[in-house]
């Protein structure tokens, strides 16, 4: 059964920093591509990073607006995917969902929510003003 656990998600209070972590299930998610995702209440889903391997690479990818303050990242030996958020602000605040791809092979950036057929359930994350 395909996996998905996302974990981390606190209320913080703007400039703080918070460590989200999604577990997955299958090993090959990694090679596939993976992404983070987020979706505040009344807005439509959003990416906020992907990651794929490519060829011997990593491949990153972030949203405009996250550029420079967080950072994806996988642990291979954990089956892991992590989303370290810096510098939080209240426009941060949303439902956070780790996402898994079926298939490689090209996406672009591999931004779009149609990019990805596996969701995880999300964990929140919170930022005061």
């Amino acid at each position: 059964q395909v996996q998905l656990v996302e974990s981390g998600g606190d209320s913080v209070q703007a400039g703080g920093s918070l460590r989200l972590t999604c577990e997955f299930s299958d090993y090959t998610f990694r090679r596939n591509g993976m992404a983070w995702f987020r979706q505040a209440p009344g807005k439509e889903r959003e990416a906020v990073a992907s990651i794929s391997i490519v060829v011997w690479d990593v491949a990153i990818n972030y949203a405009d607006s996250v550029k420079d303050r967080f950072t994806i990242s996988h642990d291979k030996a954990k089956n892991a995917m992590y989303l370290q958020m810096n510098s939080l602000s209240p426009e941060d605040a949303a439902m956070y969902y780790c996402a898994a791809r079926s298939l490689g092979g090209g996406c672009g950036r591999c931004l779009s929510v149609y990019d990805y057929r596996y969701w995880g359930q999300g964990t929140q994350v919170t930022v005061s003003s």
